[in-house]
């Protein structure tokens, strides 16, 4: 137990590490982009630009938004800061947007939790409405999961784990970073579609989560493709399906749940993207989605998610938008048929 436990905290520390140091290049960027003199036009704002990131500083979302930031103020001339407003799994950020003027000055690098899940999970408690208050710019990035277990496991398919959650029902047990996370509510999208009941076991991480799937406290783990690639290179864990509609090269020939199971449908897009309070004028929602695209197709931003596990998605405002309406219908259903309660 100790050699795993260190072995996690090794692991969490690793992806730490390179997520820091990406996070220092970015900065150092940052400080050295002196954006040319702006000639004001009437589709960009007259102020610098907020990017409002729901995390805190140094995680990979919060990279995602200073890069992106970072290259959007050297083509459009204007400063573009990123505003760290971490809590309540997105909440708390997207009550500051969705209460923000609509002039352009501020932006939200939204994701699933804020927006797709929290009306399902938290209902009226909300002070605002994803589909009235929010204008979809653009989609940045998906960052994928899996179904991942311990190397000496005894599923060796995804299908052998599924016939054992079938014969005994709330006895194959999976771990996730917390109730009515994304990983929680993968896990129980997973354990629908293929019609059995498995134990959800929430922790406060990635690090305690790793930590006893290695053990066999727990049978599997939904974890993101990032920290999937780094327990598969250390020979810790394998992959038995990811979320996706292609497999990941990183992750030695580990099949897509689709294909694992034989379920259409188990695309799972982790995405994020960004949002501009509803109202912003139509003409400046045009421009920036235009400027951040040319940004988000660039080979150094493409290189920058890569080194996060993310992949590229780089969709338009429609795309966002249709993303956010399957995301929601999905995680509503999921919600409702699992029973499940902040």
């Amino acid at each position: 137990m100790a050699q795993n436990g260190a072995l996690a905290f090794q692991t969490v520390m690793t992806m730490k590490k390179t997520i820091a140091s990406v996070f220092a290049a970015l900065s150092v960027m940052a400080a050295g982009a002196i954006p040319a003199a702006h000639a004001q036009a009437p589709d960009l704002p007259a102020k610098p630009i907020h990017i409002v990131v729901p995390f805190t500083p140094g995680g990979a979302q919060d990279i995602i938004g200073r890069a992106i930031g970072t290259k959007l103020a050297e083509r459009i001339g204007l400063p573009v800061i990123v505003d760290n407003k971490p809590g309540a799994g997105g909440v708390i950020a997207a009550e500051s947007v969705a209460k923000a003027a609509p002039d352009g000055t501020t932006l939200f690098l939204a994701s699933g939790g804020a927006i797709s899940i929290a009306p399902s999970l938290l209902g009226g408690k909300l002070t605002y409405d994803p589909a009235r208050d929010f204008a979809p710019i653009a989609m940045l990035v998906d960052t994928p999961m899996t179904v991942a277990v311990r190397m000496d496991s005894p599923f060796k398919t995804l299908a052998d784990l599924i016939d054992a959650a079938r014969k005994s029902p709330g006895k194959v047990s999976f771990a996730s970073t917390g109730n009515g996370t994304i990983t929680h509510l993968t896990g129980e999208y997973l354990a629908q579609r293929a019609g059995v009941k498995m134990l959800h076991v929430p922790y406060r991480g990635a690090g305690p989560a790793i930590n006893d799937t290695l053990g066999g406290q727990v049978d599997f783990i939904v974890t993101s493709v990032a920290s999937a690639e780094a327990m598969v290179t250390g020979r810790k864990m394998r992959v038995l399906g990811t979320f996706t509609g292609r497999r990941i090269p990183s992750l030695q020939g580990a099949p897509t749940v689709t294909e694992a199971t034989g379920l259409g449908g188990m695309e799972v897009p982790v995405w994020a993207g960004l949002l501009a309070p509803a109202k912003t004028p139509p003409a400046m929602l045009k421009r920036l989605e235009a400027e951040v695209l040319a940004v988000c197709r660039s080979p150094a931003i493409h290189e920058q998610f890569e080194k996060l596990g993310a992949l590229s998605t780089c969709a338009g405002a429609p795309e966002l938008d249709r993303m956010i309406k399957a995301d929601t219908q999905r995680w509503s259903e999921v919600i409702k048929q699992g029973g499940i309660q902040e």
